[in-house]
């Protein structure tokens, strides 16, 4: 069995965590910023990244403390090394490399999307490979199949924003606050789904990937026209609607053992719902984590550090921070400015 420290730092939330091969979480921290940003309506990286540099050591003596382990007892330090807020992704990408070198243990470089899509194994340990992934969060919408550790071929991706970003935006035109996923989806209990015609970007369309920033825009003409609750669930309902076609198409093309999803907008309730129904009425399984391990955490990055650990796949001291990485470097371009790879 292998212990394995993860730091996570690419947006507005740093994490340490301490997760053993066998899927047990030891010890996990995580330091919210949501009060520094909320007067900006988003996440100002300036200030993210400074917030990072204050709290990341704190939080890994913590998670040693409470663990009651040493340095000296860990068997490597996964940090994410991008994508992301370049400046909080070296803030813990430099930690982890201090921390490796110190305690001249292994350095695993985890893309962060790669902790998303292989947080659902941490806690279902019947998961197997490979499965069709809906990878949907604020930066990125993707369908990957996922084959193993390092193991991608992206099937689809966002032509402009991602869904996270439109549920976002969306939610500080209303005026709901931020953070604005879980906001808009809080409004939408009040409002009604049917109310607000909105349209369904590439929905029916041969074309593999996603749109959201005209269906976006068609929200930012309707603020002040309709409800706010009503123009919240409209759009949230517009988004599944999106979400679920793109996805059924995808499964048409592949064969997975579970259809999975991972990420922020994972922790919708009305996203897994309609995922859940689509697996049922394709025979497969559904697999999502649970709620805590949607939003970024340094959990997932020391589980996707394990995995990698397990293959022997360690990293050099000098391994840049990436601001984009692709977890399918192969993957044919996409038309569209603003592709989110």
């Amino acid at each position: 069995m292998s212990l394995i420290l993860g730091l996570e730092s690419s947006c507005d939330e740093t994490a340490a965590a301490l997760v053993t091969s066998d899927r047990e979480v030891i010890a996990q921290r995580i330091a919210g910023q949501e009060a520094a940003h909320r007067p900006y309506g988003g996440v100002v990286p300036e200030i993210a990244a400074r917030a990072h540099v204050e709290v990341l050591a704190p939080l890994v003596e913590a998670v040693l403390a409470e663990a009651n382990v040493s340095l000296s007892d860990v068997d490597a330090i996964a940090a994410t090394a991008g994508p992301g807020l370049i400046g909080g992704v070296m803030v813990g990408l430099v930690t982890g490399k201090a921390l490796a070198l110190s305690a001249n243990k292994p350095l695993i470089a985890v893309n962060h999307l790669e902790g998303h899509a292989l947080s659902p194994r941490l806690t279902d340990p019947d998961l197997q490979f490979p499965y069709l992934l809906l990878l949907v969060s604020g930066g990125h919408c993707q369908l990957l199949l996922v084959q193993g550790a390092g193991q991608y071929r992206r099937l689809a991706t966002t032509i402009d924003d991602a869904a996270g970003e439109a549920f976002d935006k969306t939610a500080k035109l209303l005026g709901l606050g931020f953070p604005g996923g879980p906001a808009v989806e809080e409004a939408a209990k009040s409002g009604d789904p049917r109310a607000v015609p909105l349209p369904r970007p590439l929905l029916g369309s041969d074309e593999p990937h996603f749109s959201f920033a005209g269906l976006k825009s068609d929200v930012a003409r309707k603020v002040g026209k309709y409800r706010a609750e009503d123009l919240a669930a409209s759009f949230q309902q517009a988004v599944i609607d999106c979400l679920i076609d793109r996805t059924r198409r995808a499964l048409r093309n592949v064969e997975a053992t579970a259809l999975v999803v991972a990420g922020g907008v994972a922790a919708n309730r009305g996203v897994r719902a309609a995922l859940e129904g689509l697996a049922a009425e394709h025979g497969l399984r559904f697999v999502a984590p649970p709620l805590w391990l949607c939003t970024d955490n340094a959990a997932m990055i020391a589980w996707a550090g394990a995995e990698r650990f397990k293959l022997g796949l360690t990293d050099p001291l000098d391994m840049p921070a990436r601001p984009r990485w692709p977890l399918d470097p192969d993957a044919e371009k996409v038309r569209g400015a603003g592709v989110k790879a």
